[in-house]
């Protein structure tokens, strides 16, 4: 049987940065809390703030964290928590030592890998995606959604996206677009019917939330209000910085990383002052301005450096950290996408990122692609491979068999040799054929081999269904959200 959901579990570690630098950065960080402060556009959040100490100016809607408060809401962080799937095989323990790869969110565009259009995504194309995704084991979790419903009333889109995942994937479901409090609330009202009731919901939280924050040293009111419901509910959360050096953050990578962590960390102080002891997480995709155009790069050097010495930074505090990883700028699943897969999913696997988030879109996030997807998971497991290392014991060391075998012997009929050949990676999509093989079969390579277990997944997966009447219940509340929230 098929593992539901494959994590990494790296013995392999790359550090970015040096223990002394790790040390400035959180000084920088606690400096710039306590002296310039963030801004919290949140009559609630700025209540819990100054409630536990913090300098708040209502009428900049800016609190200045002193260092006695970060420190002591940091160490109420568990070391530990599950994120629950629908299916328990499905259950991601978030402990440090695993990283779990999700798909990427918010994209707004369809590529027909048939005809090579693209086109605006639907509320359809969201249930697609949690299906395929649902479908996939190097993909432990579903993050977004993968494109957003562009069909339904934009009021109560996160609600319309949440019923198509719910009902498409018995993985754990973590919403990137829902935000303030009214849409939260029918959010977790509908994870509750799933697992029947707000308290089973804590015991098998099957939903957790993240926001992005607003760059540089702010946050979005809306979303703090959608990740304060969230905590009330034992739900994990996080907030997401995206700075860009030289726009949104300074052009040095270092004074990138201070209002980076300064965002992550000031939402994880906010949550655990408002709810001890709630799980929460750093989030992050910091990356450099494309100087030509000012926009978001998706993929460069310095990004695979930021991804890593954030994580790090994350960890510093004992916080889990979930890091964009693949978010590659090609338009179309080529030489460059693979790069930048390969390379950013290899700084956040090394530097052990908890969650990673997430493969599928192309254009910065933007485009859908199926058999983007899965040459995205060929590229996971040859990082897993590579974050194994080497085992150096007794047995791997093969003493026995190598004198055994002695001089021009092959070691094929072996025993030694039965017990350990699973372990050799072997390709999903990567052609390794002989030459004459691969003209014969017609020069396919890895995108039309990708494209075909896409295509058989499509048209013949089907994941574990909810039961009708939790079906109806989910559609329903969607009916009263559209109703209060969007006049339909």
């Amino acid at each position: 049987m098929t593992s539901r959901i494959n994590p990494i579990a790296p013995r392999l570690w790359w550090d970015v940065l040096n223990p002394s630098e790790l040390e400035r950065i959180h000084e920088a960080t606690l400096d710039v809390l306590e002296t310039v402060g963030i801004r919290f556009p949140s009559e609630r959040a700025l209540d819990v703030l100054e409630k536990n100490g913090c300098e708040v100016d209502r009428a900049t809607q800016v609190a200045k964290l002193p260092r006695a408060v970060v420190m002591e809401a940091v160490s109420l962080v568990h070391d530990s928590y599950v994120l629950a799937g629908r299916d328990p095989a499905c259950d991601m323990l978030i402990d440090g030592k695993h990283s779990y790869l999700s798909n990427d969110g918010s994209g707004v565009f369809v590529l027909d890998h048939k005809t090579g259009e693209k086109r605006p995504s639907t509320k359809a194309d969201a249930a697609t995606s949690a299906r395929f995704v649902d479908a996939l084991p190097n993909i432990s979790y579903y993050w977004g959604p993968v494109v957003t419903s562009q069909d339904v009333p934009p009021a109560t889109k996160a609600l319309h996206d949440a019923e198509a995942v719910f009902t498409n994937t018995s993985k754990h479901f973590q919403t990137v677009t829902t935000v303030g409090e009214k849409p939260a609330r029918y959010l977790v009202e509908m994870a509750a019917a799933i697992v029947g009731g707000t308290d089973k919901l804590r015991e098998r939280p099957i939903l957790s939330f993240m926001q992005c924050a607003v760059d540089p040293l702010a946050h979005d009111g809306p979303n703090l209000e959608a990740n304060l419901v969230a905590a009330e509910h034992g739900l994990a959360s996080g907030f997401m910085p995206m700075p860009l050096a030289a726009g949104t953050g300074p052009a040095t990578l270092a004074g990138n990383l201070v209002v980076q962590n300064a965002e992550a960390l000031s939402g994880v102080v906010l949550l655990e002052l408002a709810f001890p002891g709630v799980p929460t997480f750093f989030a992050g995709a910091p990356s450099v301005i494309d100087l030509k155009t000012g926009g978001y790069t998706g993929g460069s050097p310095e990004d695979y450096l930021l991804a890593g010495a954030s994580t790090q930074l994350a960890h510093f505090y004992g916080v889990p950290m979930a890091m964009g990883t693949m978010a590659t700028g090609a338009k179309e699943p080529d030489w460059q996408a693979a790069i930048d897969d390969s390379l950013s999913t290899f700084a956040s696997v090394m530097t052990n990122a908890d969650m990673m988030n997430g493969a599928g879109l192309l254009n910065g996030s933007k485009i859908l692609s199926y058999p983007h997807m899965v040459m995205e998971t060929e590229i996971y497991g040859i990082v897993q491979k590579v974050a194994d290392g080497i085992v150096v014991d007794d047995e791997t060391l093969a003493l026995d068999v190598i004198k055994s075998v002695g001089h021009n012997g092959t070691y094929l009929a072996e025993k030694h040799t039965r017990r350990h050949m699973k372990e050799i990676w072997r390709p999903t999509v990567w052609d390794r054929t002989p030459y004459d093989n691969w003209l014969r079969e017609g020069k396919k390579g890895a995108l039309e081999k990708a494209t075909e277990i896409a295509d058989d997944i499509l048209a013949n997966y089907r994941p574990e269904p909810l039961p009708d009447d939790v079906v109806a219940e989910l559609r329903a509340i969607v009916a009263r959200a559209d109703k209060e929230l969007a006049g339909a």
